[in-house]
């Protein structure tokens, strides 16, 4: 290899490209998680969603009808007010902002991983967690594949255009280990740099323990009066 060419690997190697990875990776997480969380309070995006809940096994009983939800689907863009007011009844997007808080919730958690310790790994843990739960969607929802309509290619390995958005799941899957990686070297750091402050954190407890059980001593080894012992009776 060239002298330039051994100049820029070696450039793209160092730590600070690293961090500047990682903080890229951490961004781009919370934007999917934002975005897509706030979606969940437009009717369009939780009508999207039906065919995965309904047909979950863990998830259908937040649905009301869970199995009559094919004769409601709408396209995206499309508005039938019969069909929108059965998704409300179906409980469809009082599911759909709960499902979008706990994606904000998620998303803001992971993007405070950028100026918190603390934070940050909480939620990297809950990004990594999230995938494994949309990636079932590809056992249990049969919209997650190319229906059975004439042509020859349908079924397995045939993603639906729902299955290929699920299948990018994988991509949070990884990151999100990557983010815990990160999160748990940053604790590990910072209790090097502060071992005084860990410790305090850890005996934090031991003097009020202590004082508990001298004033507890103390209560029981008072000599007994009169009428402590009328009081007893």
């Amino acid at each position: 290899m060239t002298a330039n060419i051994l100049r820029i690997l070696g450039m793209i190697a160092n730590p600070v490209s690293q961090r500047v990875g990682v903080a890229a990776l951490r961004i781009s997480i919370a934007i999917v998680f934002l975005w897509i969380g706030a979606l969940k309070f437009v009717p369009y995006e939780a009508d999207s969603i039906t065919p995965f809940v309904a047909n979950s096994p863990v998830m259908s009983f937040f649905y009301k009808h869970p199995e009559g939800y094919k004769a409601h689907l709408t396209r995206e863009g499309e508005l039938k007010p019969a069909d929108r007011a059965w998704e409300t009844a179906n409980n469809t997007y009082a599911f759909s902002y709960g499902l979008g808080t706990v994606e904000l919730i998620i998303g803001s958690l992971v993007l405070a991983g950028l100026v918190s310790v603390r934070l940050g790994p909480a939620g990297a843990v809950l990004a990594f967690l999230t995938p494994f739960v949309t990636l079932s969607f590809l056992v249990t929802t049969p919209e997650a594949w190319v229906s059975a309509l004439g042509d020859a290619q349908h079924g397995f390995p045939y993603l639906s255009g729902a299955g290929r958005l699920v299948l990018k799941d994988t991509v949070i899957l990884a990151g999100g280990w990557l983010l815990v990686v990160d999160g748990a070297r940053a604790i590990l750091a910072q209790m090097a740099r502060h071992p005084e402050a860990e410790r305090a954190d850890r005996n934090h407890f031991v003097p009020v323990a202590d004082t508990v059980a001298r004033l507890s001593e103390r209560r029981t080894s008072r000599p007994e009066t009169p009428e402590r012992a009328l009081s007893r009776h």
